[in-house]
């Protein structure tokens, strides 16, 4: 049984806020260089040095000291709530939270965006405010999924035990309503593939243990020796493990068919073969419309070493996808890294 990092409970702000707050302090133990990326990247601009800075013979006012050892003071004042209830009123309160840090951020934290006038009605109010402040404090309105896409871009497919933790924080997210899912028809998910490869595309089907949380996304891609050589649009995600009483089986999404069942059934004897045991324990199958051929190439030297999402808008640089085949053609056009 999957033990889970971050509580599970439903449409508390206070959980949601914990768990925010401890996806952000496992960052910085995993790594206090990536979370203070992380600050300076999403919040703060890159004039934030929160880094501790050593220095030797920094001149001061009155004397040259042989060393000394600085950072600069800030704070994040967080307001989460479960939807787009702000109230300019209780943000405005939250001001008196902030001291004579040098850098001060409020964060406005929910599934969604606040609405533009609401937004523009408390932005106008802490205008006022910080007219009368020697070091003004920033306005950051952000999601849920923000806060995960931000964490993405700061820490590799090398970093085994933080992509853990935040696949754990989304599938949390998923699960309490915190990430929408309708913006999944961008998002493509690369899959190490290796030895499975030929199998995978041959049946348009690819799995995974079941327990691994994942982002909302429409295609799936599979990557081997340096490239990704395939990408399907999903058509069907079914869970299956061999229990005392035969298969059981879950449909998340799709339908579930005698065609789908002896797929899964090659899926557990094609693994053996491969030295992967799939059966004994639940795993999750996705089935594709149809894998296409594409060389989408990875040109920096290390391997990935784990799953990817690509957002398909940024990469084919459009707003609107073309069908899955042409997809596969505009990838051989591009390289990633």
């Amino acid at each position: 049984m999957k033990i889970h990092y971050f509580q599970r409970y439903h449409a508390k702000e206070n959980v949601a806020t914990a768990n925010t707050m401890l996806l952000l302090s496992r960052l910085y133990q995993y790594s206090s260089d990536k979370f203070f990326r992380f600050l300076k990247s999403e919040f703060f601009s890159d004039s934030f040095e929160p880094e501790i800075v050593f220095n030797l013979q920094e001149k001061s006012v009155d004397s040259i000291p042989d060393a000394t050892v600085t950072q600069e003071s800030f704070k994040i004042v967080v307001e989460t709530k479960m939807s787009d209830w702000f109230y300019s009123e209780q943000l405005m309160r939250h001001l008196n939270s902030f001291g004579d840090e040098k850098y001060k951020v409020m964060i406005t934290l929910a599934p969604e965006l606040m609405a533009e006038d609401k937004k523009n009605i408390f932005e106008q109010q802490l205008k006022e405010y910080n007219s009368a402040q020697s070091k003004p404090v920033i306005h950051i309105n952000t999601t849920f999924e923000g806060i995960v896409n931000a964490i993405q871009e700061v820490i590799d497919d090398r970093d085994y035990e933080m992509q853990e933790v935040l696949d754990d924080y989304l599938n949390y997210c998923y699960n309490d309503g915190l990430i929408a899912v309708s913006d999944s028809w961008k998002f493509m998910r690369m899959q190490l593939a290796g030895t499975t490869l030929d199998f995978n595309v041959s049946q348009d089907i690819y799995y995974d243990n079941a327990e691994r949380g994942f982002r909302a996304h429409d295609y799936l891609s599979l990557y081997k020796n340096k490239s990704v050589r395939a990408v399907g649009k999903i058509s069907a995600r079914i869970t299956a493990v061999d229990t005392d009483n035969g298969m059981q089986y879950e449909v998340e999404f799709g339908e579930l068919t005698e065609e789908k069942k002896q797929k899964i059934a090659d899926a557990i004897i094609d693994g053996v073969q491969h030295g992967y045991d799939i059966k004994s324990s639940k795993h999750r199958y996705f089935f594709v419309e149809k894998f296409y051929e594409t060389d989408f190439k990875k040109i920096t030297p290390r391997a990935p070493m784990g799953t990817r999402v690509f957002d398909l808008t940024q990469i084919l640089e459009t707003e609107q996808l073309p069908e899955t085949e042409d997809i596969a053609e505009l990838l051989k056009t591009k390289t990633w890294s």
